[in-house]
């Protein structure tokens, strides 16, 4: 199964909206700064295409706020009956939570498809053991004989040659 090309300009606009939505009544400003901060880092991703960094920060930034976007979310849901605004605020909220993972999904991809790694590098210095790949610069190759000093084949039939 394949999976569908989302434009990463779609899953801005859509991420855009419900924020504006979700900041109408009831949630804290620290909500709205934010989503629309991350939301700012994707039009970064959407400005330069071939930027691998964008697009990791936009990936990080998306899967952050679906933690703090759960925190303002429970720490603001009132109880009791509410009125119509307050529950649309909060659906849009709640429905752009519930869209993150799955936008999460696609950033991956498209960072992938951009040049990203699996593995993701901080840019910390690690040590590795494998040599595998190093040539030894201990041994050179020496030639055989005299007469192949400089890399020419060499024929057992032919004689001597004159130059």
């Amino acid at each position: 199964m394949e999976i569908p090309a989302i434009n990463l300009k779609a899953i801005v606009l859509v991420h855009w909206l419900l924020t504006i939505w979700g900041c109408m009544f009831l949630l804290p400003a620290s909500y709205a700064w934010g989503n629309f901060t991350i939301l700012a880092v994707g039009v970064w991703a959407i400005a330069q295409r071939d930027s691998i960094d964008a697009m990791l920060m936009f990936l990080i930034g998306m899967t952050l706020t679906v933690l703090t976007d759960i925190i303002h979310i429970a720490l603001s849901y009132p109880l009791g009956d509410l009125p119509h605004t307050l529950r649309f605020t909060l659906g849009m909220a709640i429905l752009s939570l519930l869209l993150k993972p799955v936008s999460c999904f696609f950033v991956y991809q498209m960072y992938r498809e951009r040049g990203g790694e699996y593995n993701v590098n901080f840019g910390f210095p690690s040590v590795t053991r494998n040599r595998d790949t190093y040539q030894s610069i201990d041994q050179q190759d020496q030639p055989s004989s005299p007469s192949n000093a400089y890399g020419q084949a060499e024929d057992p039939k032919s004689g001597p040659r004159s130059y």
